[in-house]
């Protein structure tokens, strides 16, 4: 019988040791559906469990889209922070919930310690919220997706011209409607949609929907637009 965790060899940035980490086959990633955000929601077992890798060694842990090396300032930040206190644990075999928790904000110290780049925290950040939206923790839910767009807000001003701007605004967009902040929510759509050097269908249509469903939120809780906002064009 196939199980469906199988393991790859990876190589820490911090102290090169190579270990094991676990990884879900193709096979057995059957999702159910995809929320707004784009978080995947899975009827079984959860791929995103299995995303951080921790090194059992000295605890530096990251995922396969974060730096592979680290310079000399960002080991010695790493140490003093994490790894002279890190006991030996090996994350590499099954995860349960707790178990991502605790590596997706493992990662997520490593990251902030080392100064990752914005892109990575914001991912971490959003997964772990993601993660308190699975166990219907909607406070700690909000805590980290306010985090993720501050974050997120952040890459569109330092490192927009690298990424695919039109799903960066999009998701901040919805990050704010989910946080009722309805006049910025407002203000993110309209950039994808008005902006006529944006070809991406897909998210132009997305914005499109996401500022009709933000105006049903406005009108079941009485919320009326800030005067800019009301400017903006209506669609």
């Amino acid at each position: 019988m196939v199980e469906p965790l199988f393991q790859v060899k990876v190589t820490c940035p911090h102290c090169e040791s190579e270990y094991k980490t676990s990884r879900v086959r193709p096979s057995f990633k059957k999702a159910s559906g995809t929320d707004t955000d784009f978080y995947v929601r899975y009827k079984e077992i959860n791929p995103d469990y299995y995303v951080v890798r921790v090194c059992p060694s000295c605890g530096f842990s990251c995922t396969e889209n974060s730096t592979d090396r680290l310079h000399s300032v960002q080991k010695q930040a790493f140490s003093e922070k994490v790894g002279d206190q890190w006991t030996n644990k090996d994350y590499g075999g099954e995860r349960n919930w707790e178990d991502a928790l605790y590596t997706y904000k493992l990662a997520l110290l490593c990251a902030q310690t080392i100064k990752e780049k914005n892109r990575i925290t914001a991912g971490l950040l959003h997964h772990i919220a993601w993660l308190y939206r699975d166990r219907g923790d909607l406070d700690q839910e909000k805590r980290f997706l306010s985090y993720a767009m501050d974050e997120y807000t952040r890459v569109f001003e330092t490192e927009g011209n690298e990424l695919n701007n039109a799903r960066l605004m999009y998701l901040i967009g919805e990050l704010n409607r989910r946080l009722k902040n309805y006049n910025q929510a407002v203000r993110w759509f309209a950039r994808v949609i008005n902006d006529r050097r944006i070809m991406d269908a897909a998210m132009i249509r997305a914005c499109r929907e996401q500022w009709a469903v933000t105006r049903e939120d406005m009108r079941a809780e009485q919320f009326e637009l800030d005067e800019e906002a009301k400017l903006l064009k209506e669609i």
